[in-house]
């Protein structure tokens, strides 16, 4: 096998571990805020038919049901510009900082279903979310984190873990 081999199937299992995340992924507030936005806020019925061409399914009418791509997908057909998925939560399966993480977010209830396994996993765009966020003490990607930084990010995660189960 040649050494060039390697980097790229490294970058294959990175993007197909990003593919999966989206899959997962519920969309975010923006999102929803913008397709209301490109429904013209009031057009309740144009947003359910909508959200119903988007997921398939006659019953579900919300945004709320709507996953990441779904709702892309909705932004896209209705003239606007897609969002970029917030890659903050993404974690180095290597660094048992971000082991240690992981495992917090699933004690506190930040979970999914894995598509194909159907065992849970870390909700790590939730994560993403969280660490963007004015509650979160330090505002950088997990990755970027220094040792400190990690610290930190779990001893607030602990202290949510410790009000989770109060």
């Amino acid at each position: 096998m040649m050494n060039g081999m390697k980097p790229a199937r490294k970058i294959l299992r990175n993007m197909a571990r990003c593919l999966t995340i989206q899959m997962n992924m519920k969309a975010t507030k923006d999102q929803k805020q913008y397709i209301y936005k490109l429904c013209g806020y009031t057009n309740t019925d144009l947003k359910e038919e909508l959200v119903q061409w988007a997921t398939e399914d006659v019953n579900k009418t919300s945004t709320n049901d709507l996953t990441f791509d779904q709702a892309n997908t909705i932004i896209i057909n209705r003239g606007g510009k897609p969002q970029a998925a917030n890659t903050w939560g993404f974690f180095d399966g290597k660094n048992p900082q971000h082991k240690h993480v992981l495992s917090l977010l699933i004690q506190m209830g930040w979970k999914s279903k894995h598509p194909k396994s159907g065992y849970n996993i870390a909700d790590i765009a939730r994560f993403g979310e969280w660490l963007a966020s004015a509650k979160s003490p330090v505002h950088k990607p997990l990755k970027k984190m220094d040792t400190a930084e990690c610290t930190t990010i779990i001893n607030a995660l602990k202290s949510m873990v410790g009000k989770t189960y109060k």
